[in-house]
């Protein structure tokens, strides 16, 4: 079992590691362009514009919109003008709730401390690197529907009890320390804007 285990492991390496961002308002626009192509459609710069600029999250949604656009044009048989595009981005990025995970939240907390994943998932007991890790496990069973468990498996290697550990901790440095709580205060807007 241990060397399938070790085989599957080698064969997953070998796929392509690549960091994904969000992408760029010249990317959105290229993107939707390409999708207005792609299905024909001519629309104005000025919302091609406005699309790009407000629909940020992913390129998914940022077709979805494109596509609810063009449908609500056409059903309602309208011209495609701001007013319409305002509207309907509007909904649309309303209706979006954006599924927060435990790696999004590690990304953001590392970087924010200015740490890299590996140090805040390592074994360390540097008072820094501890305090962003517990931050990352509080704002994991905060913000996402996962387990104590699963918490702690994906931050380090750690069990369900240190999860909730971390948890007490950050509730009650909250109270005690004005400094920490602010980096609750700003972790807590950069995850949830």
């Amino acid at each position: 079992m241990q060397d399938i285990e070790q085989r599957l492991l080698s064969r997953f390496k070998w796929g392509l590691s690549a960091e994904l961002h969000m992408p760029d308002f010249e990317t959105r626009i290229s993107i939707v362009k390409n999708i207005l192509y792609r299905d024909g459609v001519e629309m104005p710069e000025d919302i091609i514009e406005y699309v790009a600029k407000n629909v940020k999250s992913n390129v998914r949604e940022l077709e979805g919109s494109i596509i609810s656009l063009i449908a609500q044009s056409s059903f309602n048989k309208k011209e495609v003008n701001i007013e319409l595009a305002k509207s309907v981005v509007e909904k649309f990025v309303r209706n979006i709730k954006r599924e927060i995970s435990i790696d999004f939240i590690q990304v953001i907390v590392s970087d924010y401390f200015k740490l890299d994943l590996e140090t805040l998932q390592s074994k360390t007991r540097k008072r820094h690197v501890v305090q962003a890790r517990q931050l990352a496990m509080y704002f994991s069973k905060k913000l996402t529907k996962s387990s104590l468990a699963i918490i702690g498996s994906e931050i380090g290697d750690r069990d369900h009890a240190t999860v909730l550990h971390a948890c007490k901790t950050v509730d009650n440095l909250i109270i005690t320390d004005r400094q920490f709580k602010k980096y609750v205060e700003d972790l807590n807007k950069k995850l949830v804007q």
